[in-house]
């Protein structure tokens, strides 16, 4: 196992033994207490620790090597692990908006705020903070979107719990129970927006979306830095998970031996690589010259061909006229 997945590894193992520890605690006071807020955090607790679970599944799979049925990895298994965080946030949210506005219109049903309430708000503040830092701070030196994902969480989460913990402290001091459910609904949306956001990141991956603009921009500096590429094209850039594909034609001297052309091949690949960890960079080498005139011969046959077309379209419409 590498350094990189037994981070992420303990990173999630974290996640999971923290929301699950949480969703207990808070269930069992909100049950206790009657507050929506409480149940409702209960509830977004339990959808984390279910995304820690997937996240812990998906860091323990997604880094497995290439095998014969995977050649390119499983690296966006996590991108499609965020995807279905994403789904189950939003399956808690419709099921504690409606809880909330129910107890919006009926408030006597609310019981106090007790001091046990209380106390599980701030500790799981306390706790959702600080998993939420270890877990940004593991995505940032791992460049897990999984694990972004569940930092995300928990961070909205710790906010959540810190409202509704002000919330109860407001109901116990004045008795206006409807604080409670208002600030369940506020919980709601924060849910939602969370999740549309998770959903978007992951889709984007999903559908290989080029990678950032420093990211390429370190790759031409690369190429451009060499004096024995004369140019390049045809640059392509993805990201799986944690790992970068990139591909790139490269144009050299038509004189250059195989070997040589080799040696150059390997020297750029090693750049890239100490520039950008876990990149699987791909170079195609081109005889400068000879690709030039194939692509000035190309572009005048694209022209040729074009030039017919319209003669084409011309004398059809002369036809129709005179017909």
């Amino acid at each position: 196992m590498s350094d990189t997945t037994r981070r992420k590894l303990k990173a999630a193992l974290l996640s999971v033994f923290t929301s699950g520890f949480l969703t207990a605690l808070k269930l069992l006071v909100g049950l206790q207490s009657g507050s929506v807020g409480v149940l409702s955090e209960s509830l977004h607790s339990g959808t984390d620790l279910l995304a820690g679970c997937i996240a812990l599944f998906s860091v323990t799979t997604s880094d497995r090597p290439p095998d014969k049925e995977h050649p390119y990895g499983h690296g966006k298994l996590e991108s499609l692990a965020s995807l279905l965080e994403g789904g189950l946030i939003l399956l808690g949210a419709f099921w504690v908006g409606r809880e909330a506005w129910q107890h919006l219109l009926h408030p006597a049903t609310l019981h106090p705020a007790t001091t046990d309430a209380l106390a599980v708000m701030a500790l799981s503040t306390l706790s959702d903070f600080g998993a939420s830092a270890y877990l940004k701070r593991t995505a940032q030196k791992t460049d897990s979107p999984v694990l972004a994902a569940d930092a995300l969480h928990l961070f909205s989460d710790a906010l959540a719990s810190a409202t509704v913990l002000i919330a109860l402290t407001l109901v116990r001091l004045t008795g206006w129970y409807r604080l409670d459910s208002l600030l369940g609904l506020a919980i709601v949306s924060w849910i939602i927006l969370t999740a549309f956001k998770l959903w978007w990141e992951a889709f984007q991956l999903l559908m290989d979306t080029r990678l950032p603009e420093q990211e390429e921009a370190a790759i031409r500096r690369i190429l451009e830095a060499d004096s024995r590429v004369l140019g390049y094209h045809k640059l392509r850039t993805r990201k799986m998970g944690s790992r970068r594909d990139a591909d790139v034609h490269v144009q050299i001297e038509d004189e250059c031996s195989l070997v040589e052309a080799h040696a150059l091949t390997e020297e750029l690949e090693d750049r890239i690589r100490a520039a950008l960890p876990s990149i699987h960079i791909n170079i195609h080498i081109e005889p400068y010259h000879m690709e030039i005139a194939h692509q000035r011969s190309a572009h005048q046959q694209d022209e040729e061909r074009a030039l017919q077309q319209q003669y084409l379209r011309l004398e059809a419409e002369t036809n129709r006229t005179k017909e």
